[in-house]
C-alpha cells in the first residue's frame, strides 16, 4: 500500500461516516466515498497541507449534491421515507453508547431529513464532527457567520423535533426483549401493556412491498396488528434483537428471510413509535450479514398482511 492509499484509508471511516449520516443510505454513503477516492487519486496529493480538511470538503460537498438530487426523488416517494438501517457493534463504554445514539439513531436521522442539504452538513460537521467554523466555512464556501447561523437554525429545528426522552441502554433493551417476545407469541396483553395510548407506527416500504399506506396510531391498533402476524406468518416467523444505528433493533425474519427491520421510541417505560423498515432496497446490507436474502413483493402479497383500519398498499 502506497502513501496516498494509507492516508485515504486512515480517514475512511470519517468519510463514510459524513456520507451515510448526511444520506442516510450506506450504498450512497458508499458510492459518495468511492467518487472521494477517485478525485483523491487525480489530486496532488503532496501538494496538499491538510488532507483530511480536503477529503472531509469533497465528501460533504459530494453529499450536498447527492442529498439536493435525493430531495427531489424523495417529494415522489411512496409512503414515509426512513433511513436505511446500518447494524453497528456494542459501544465499549458509557460515554459512547451516549455518543452513538445520539448522533446516528434511526429517530435522529430521520429529523435531520427535514433540514436543508447544507444545514444538515454544517450541523452534522460543527456538532457530530467537531469542525471548527474556519474549517465549516472553508468546506461550505461561506462566510464563518453564515456558517455560524446555518448550525444555530439547525440546532433550534433539530431540538423541537428529536425525541425527547433519553433513556438508559440497559433499559432500552429490556424493553426491547420484552417486545419481541410478546411480538413472536403475539401476546395481545403484553403488547398493550408495552404501548403507550398514543403510540405511533411508521413503514417505509418504497412501494416496493404491501405496507400501511400512513401511519397507524393507537395502542389498541398496532396491537391488534402485532397480535395477527405471528398467526399470518406461523412457524416462518423469527425475531432478532441486535443492536441497530447504535441502540436495539429488532429484525423479523420469515422463513429466514429478512422482512424488516424495527427500532422503537420509549420514554423508558412504554413504547412511543414504532419506526418499520420494510424497503428491500435497504434492508440488502443488513441481510448479506446474516447470510441471507429479503422477502420478495410475492412471498408478502401471498400472505395477505393484516391492516386493522389501515389499508395496505
Amino acid at each position: 500500500m502506497d502513501a496516498s492509499t494509507r492516508t485515504f484509508d486512515i480517514h475512511r471511516k470519517r468519510l463514510h461516516g459524513i456520507a451515510y449520516r448526511m444520506l442516510g443510505s450506506t450504498a450512497d454513503a458508499e458510492d459518495v466515498v468511492q467518487d472521494a477516492w477517485l478525485r483523491w487519486n487525480d489530486a496532488t496529493v503532496e501538494a496538499l497541507s491538510n488532507p483530511e480538511a480536503w477529503l472531509v470538503t469533497v465528501v460533504t460537498r459530494l453529499s450536498i449534491d447527492r442529498l439536493r438530487a435525493a430531495k427531489l426523488q424523495r417529494e415522489h416517494y411512496e409512503g414515509p421515507w426512513l433511513p436505511e438501517p446500518l447494524l453497528t457493534e456494542a459501544p465499549a463504554s458509557p460515554e459512547q453508547m451516549l455518543q452513538r445514539v445520539d448522533d446516528v439513531s434511526v429517530a435522529f436521522l430521520a429529523v435531520l431529513e427535514r433540514l436543508a442539504p447544507e444545514a444538515r452538513a454544517a450541523f452534522l460537521l460543527r456538532e457530530v464532527f467537531d469542525a471548527d467554523y474556519a474549517d465549516l466555512a472553508r468546506t461550505l464556501g461561506k462566510s464563518e457567520a453564515a456558517c455560524r447561523q446555518l448550525v444555530h437554525r439547525a440546532k433550534a429545528q433539530i431540538l423541537d423535533e428529536r425525541p425527547r426522552f433519553t433513556v438508559e441502554r440497559e433499559v432500552h433493551w429490556r424493553l426491547m426483549q420484552a417486545f419481541a417476545q410478546a411480538a413472536a407469541s403475539g401476546d395481545m396483553q403484553s403488547l398493550k401493556a408495552l404501548l403507550a395510548e398514543d403510540v405511533e407506527l411508521v413503514g417505509d416500504s418504497g412501494g416496493k412491498v404491501p405496507a400501511f399506506r400512513k401511519m397507524l396510531r393507537g395502542a389498541q391498533r398496532i396491537a391488534q396488528y402485532y397480535f395477527a402476524v405471528p398467526r399470518l406468518l406461523g412457524s416462518g416467523l423469527r425475531l432478532e434483537v441486535v443492536e441497530i444505528n447504535g441502540e436495539p433493533g429488532l429484525l423479523r425474519f420469515f422463513n429466514e428471510a429478512l422482512e424488516s427491520v424495527q427500532t422503537i421510541e420509549t420514554d423508558g417505560e412504554r413504547i412511543l413509535r414504532i419506526r418499520t423498515q420494510r424497503n428491500p432496497e435497504k434492508l440488502t446490507h443488513i441481510a448479506a450479514h446474516f447470510s441471507t436474502r429479503v422477502v420478495t413483493r410475492a412471498e408478502l402479497e401471498a400472505l395477505r398482511t393484516p391492516a386493522p383500519d389501515a389499508g395496505t398498499s
